[in-house]
């Protein structure tokens, strides 16, 4: 009689397998299910049978939950006129460095897992992934330079129309402030459309040629990765074939393939948001994004990809070089609304004039403040996720080394 009971329980066991392999991945949330099963049957048969997929399951799961709660405190603060902001976006740089760190000690305290199949093909594909983050955070960095650049022009601009240095503003500061300004326009265009909008810039512009030539020259040196490099196929490179891991999977990494899964989607997510933000090279948001929304962090992920999708429709197609980040667009607006104050060749402005240059240039103000405090923080962050992506490679595949050695 015993041993039929532990037939019927393995019968049983075996069916309620079968029954798992064949489910749906909209099915599981998390891998628990899978999980909590192998778990159960471990205790009927015997409490030691499975000590690591116990052990690990509360692990995993306080990772999920962590990324969770990050992005629905993120979705929380992204009101209309804080997303995309330096400081919204050094708020997501911070969740994903905390998401790493955890992700790099998983990775490490079950490294003997990382040689067994599918969990060997599973962890390089992430590595593989997370190199082409490395060349996004370079094309960043060079972007954020670029940012630096134009900053130095707007400062030109603030000095030159500041009335508050002056009660009058003649014609030399009004020549000096609209040289900045197209100067300034010809840095935010997009390299694409700059060598094909050059011959109609403004006068000031076209009868300096030999400036135009070294501000065509400063920006190709400006970039380190190369001309031919691509964002939009960056992108494309990190999501492509990105997929829920199957319910064998889960099974057979005791859940690190859904763990290895969430990274490789918060990875996406937060390179996705850096392209669309900062100036860098082709520019492209169409990436195909989507996460099943069984996943905790996948609706309020998936909520901040909406609003900046919505966000990027109400911008210029043609300016979309540029990037999205709040600053960048307050500068926008407000140089461009002091050109059309300032480009004429009368030189003296009427009272009401007068008042709404000085309000333009106090926006200059605030933007340059903002910038000035929020850049540099902003850049070593992205340093601190090139950092730490590489950190996590190398230690991972520094202890397979060591294992396979001692094999």
């Amino acid at each position: 009689m015993i041993t039929n009971f532990f037939l019927n329980v393995s019968l049983s066991l075996e069916t309620n397998f079968s029954s798992i392999s064949k489910m749906s991945e909209t099915e599981y949330s998390f891998g628990r299910s899978l999980l909590s099963l192998r778990r159960d049957q471990a205790h009927l048969m015997d409490q030691t049978a499975f000590p690591e997929p116990m052990s690990m399951e509360v692990e995993l799961d306080s990772f999920q939950r962590q990324v969770a709660e990050k992005f629905i405190d993120l979705n929380a603060s992204a009101a209309d006129d804080e997303i995309l902001s330096l400081q919204w976006i050094g708020k997501l740089l911070d969740s994903f460095l905390c998401c790493q760190e955890d992700f790099r000690v998983i990775i490490f305290n079950h490294k003997s897992q990382l040689l067994k199949q599918p969990m060997d093909r599973l962890i390089e594909d992430y590595f593989e992934r997370s190199v082409k983050a490395l060349d996004v955070c370079n094309a960043i960095r060079d972007g954020i330079e670029q940012i630096r650049q134009w900053q130095q022009l707007i400062e030109i601009v603030i000095s030159a129309l500041d009335t508050s240095q002056r009660q009058q503003l003649g014609e030399g500061e009004i020549q000096r402030a609209k040289k900045a300004l197209t100067d300034l326009v010809i840095e935010m265009l997009d390299e694409k459309d700059s060598s094909n909008t050059l011959a109609h810039r403004t006068r000031s512009f076209t009868r300096n040629k030999d400036h135009n030539q070294h501000i065509g020259y400063f920006r190709s040196l400006s970039w380190s990765v190369s001309r031919s490099w691509s964002a939009a196929r960056q992108l494309q490179g990190i999501g492509n074939n990105l997929a829920t891991p199957r319910a064998s999977d889960v099974m057979a990494t005791n859940g690190l393939a859904l763990t290895v899964y969430t990274m490789t989607s918060i990875l996406l997510f937060v390179t996705c948001v850096l392209v669309a933000a900062i100036p860098c090279q082709d520019r492209g948001l169409h990436v195909h994004f989507y996460f099943p929304r069984h996943f905790q962090w996948a609706v309020p992920v998936m909520s901040l990809h909406d609003k900046i999708m919505e966000e990027s429709k109400k911008r210029d197609k043609k300016k979309k070089g540029c990037g999205l980040l709040r600053e960048i667009n307050q500068i926008e607006r407000s140089s461009r609304m002091l050109s059309e104050l300032i480009d004429s060749d009368n030189f003296s402005l009427t009272d009401e004039e007068g008042l709404e240059v000085k309000e333009r240039v106090q926006e200059l103000m605030h933007v340059c403040e903002a910038m000035k405090d929020g850049l540099d923080p902003f850049d070593r962050k992205v340093r601190d996720v090139f950092h730490q992506i590489v950190r996590s490679r190398t230690e991972a595949l520094d202890s397979l080394g060591k294992i396979q050695n001692q094999e």
